[in-house]
């Protein structure tokens, strides 16, 4: 019953099967093996630019640090919400790679259009004296759960188009929100005003690879400048499009993100049955939930693995609610789920 994280399971074994196809004879380096050309086309098919510049990394804070990169100078700063993945997740790592600070937007879940064009008011261009505007980065999946739809994300890139500002998406549940909201890719990204995007496969099955797309192609040799200076260009890069090109086939990632935002589902419907509190609404694959300290301490017993944050699972009244963060990937099944509600 591991619900900590999405990536805390498996990787696909169709998409294993891929990097052990790649693990024979010799291939060009660098992102030039050959595997990598047909990922890039199969990426420009699915977001339909044909000059979008693609590329792939093995984590998903450098695909979001060395995109933030491309479009932020050292005396600018990233507008952000609160609660971002960029702020809470990702060590600083964003502002060593910019040089630049974080500004965060104060939100419950996800940032207003407002608020947004507040914080990008207090900040006029050409005074010294402060951080300039510079992108904007939009989170999602949030790290509450919540999706974004097309019409929220249009609504904050209209404000950072207004004030001249690039606009990224950390789309590490990338495949998770699409699935939520039944567009497509490129609905979700550059038909919605998103210049780049980072296009996670880490937590939806794969071993190691997110994708980077520019839908401005003219980032594409400073991308791969930052990269090899970031010490993230694997040498031995096949193994990274042998994953890519495996998530991608037969619309494997989406298959495995209903399954996981199913399983999500099938929780949160039992959790309700059950009468725990809901913090956020849960709308992907990701749960934050209130529940006595009676039945944590007997979901730990039983080995249930999940990040409690209300409290101290061992002392206390059993009647206390604790706050926790269930996480569902796609090997979750209905026995674990249902195994999981058994102990309430």
């Amino acid at each position: 019953m591991y619900f900590a994280s999405d990536n805390t399971g498996i990787t696909h074994p169709k998409i294993m099967q891929r990097v052990v196809d790649a693990n024979t004879g010799y291939a060009m380096p660098y992102g030039n093996d050959e595997i990598m050309g047909k990922v890039r086309a199969d990426l420009r098919t699915l977001f339909e630019p044909p000059d979008a510049a693609i590329y792939l990394v093995a984590t998903g804070t450098a695909a979001n640090s060395l995109a933030l990169a491309c479009y932020t100078e050292p005396w600018q700063t990233i507008f952000c919400a609160q609660y971002s993945h960029i702020e809470e997740d990702e060590c600083n790592a964003p502002e060593f790679y910019t040089g630049a600070k974080l500004t965060l937007i104060p939100t419950p879940d996800k940032m207003a259009p407002e608020d947004l064009a507040a914080a990008i008011a207090r900040r006029p261009k050409g005074v010294v004296h402060m951080a300039q505007s510079g992108a904007v980065s939009i989170t999602q999946v949030t790290e509450h759960g919540s999706v974004h739809t097309l019409e929220e994300i249009r609504a904050l890139t209209a404000v950072a188009q207004a004030a001249d500002l690039p606009v990224h998406l950390d789309g590490a549940r990338f495949a998770n929100a699409q699935v939520a909201l039944g567009c497509t890719p490129a609905e979700m990204t550059w038909k919605s005003g998103v210049d780049v995007v980072s296009f996670g496969g880490t937590k939806n099955g794969c071993m190691g690879v997110e994708a980077v797309i520019f839908f401005d192609p003219s980032k594409a040799q400073e991308f791969e400048y930052r990269r090899k200076r970031g010490a993230h260009l694997f040498s031995k890069h096949r193994y990274l499009s042998a994953q890519m090109e495996g998530y991608l086939a037969d619309d494997l990632w989406l298959e495995m993100a209903r399954m996981a935002n199913d399983a999500c589902a099938r929780l949160t419907k039992g959790l309700r049955n059950h009468g725990a509190e809901f913090l956020h609404e849960p709308q992907a694959n990701m749960i934050f939930a209130r529940f006595p300290r009676a039945v944590h301490q007997k979901l730990q017993a039983a080995g249930a693995k999940y990040y409690v944050t209300g409290g101290d699972v061992a002392t206390g009244p059993a009647v206390e609610m604790l706050a926790c963060r269930l996480v569902c990937d796609w090997a979750m099944s209905d026995d674990l789920v249902d195994q999981f509600l058994s102990h309430f």
